[in-house]
């Protein structure tokens, strides 16, 4: 069942550029947000890809044959990624590259779900920051300084690192005025924002219903404004 409101961000990395190629995924991470909130859910696996993985891939994300050799095959670990994304929308930069891996790697399991649009929507983050910034660089890391993330951590390419920083940069991208005093400077970098984290299992919030009277001081009030200003916000 679809949880309203969860989006899973998702990034993977794999042993080369082109799944026709026959080249396959060796890392998958995930983590959840549930109405535009962190939760503390995540899904990270490492995966032997059954192939050798290019030099020029090692060279972006310093994962290395031998640090696969252990690792579980995709068809040991396909149930539970399916059970942590399912229902969700997924969030990833540059949707295509992913998506045409993971549909793949379905293909080459005999999986019941043969692509990820069967259990999932997509949402492309890299399709929406080149219509909300057109004419600039929108990769992961151009974003991270428009928006004032910081990832000097991040020295090489890595799954589960770059979808908690695409969670960061995806909240603050599409969540309108980031504060009454913003302003962007001439490369649309707003003023460096906090993002909030809380635990899955927090307590939810209490909503207070206004009372009879209260209702109709409001009403008064809207139609004291409506008639000074001549217009209203919270008439129309």
């Amino acid at each position: 069942m679809r949880k309203k409101g969860r989006q899973v961000v998702l990034d993977t990395e794999t042993t080369g550029l082109n799944p026709k190629e026959g080249h396959r995924i060796i890392e998958i991470g995930c983590v959840e947000l549930v109405s535009r909130r962190l939760t503390d859910r995540q899904f990270h696996m490492y995966i032997n890809p059954e192939r050798v993985v290019d030099e020029g891939a090692i060279e972006v994300h310093g994962i290395t044959n031998e640090f696969l050799q252990d690792k579980p095959l995709f068809k040991e670990v396909v149930d539970d990624f399916l059970d942590f994304i399912r229902g969700a929308e997924l969030v990833i930069h540059n949707a295509p590259f992913d998506v045409g891996f993971i549909d793949n790697e379905f293909s080459l399991v005999n999986s019941n779900v043969k692509q990820i649009s069967d259990i999932c929507t997509v949402f492309d983050s890299l399709v929406y920051a080149r219509k909300k910034h057109p004419g600039q660089r929108n990769s992961l890391d151009a974003l991270c300084k428009r928006y004032g993330i910081d990832n000097s951590h991040r020295d090489l390419h890595g799954a589960l690192l770059d979808s908690e920083i695409l969670s960061d940069v995806y909240l603050l991208m599409t969540g309108g005025q980031l504060s009454m005093l913003e302003e962007d400077d001439a490369s649309g970098a707003g003023q460096e924002q906090v993002i909030q984290r809380l635990s899955s299992d927090r307590l939810p919030l209490t909503v207070i219903q206004c009372s009879d009277d209260e209702l109709v001081e409001h009403q008064k009030t809207l139609a004291m404004l409506e008639k000074s200003s001549g217009a209203c916000l919270w008439n129309q």
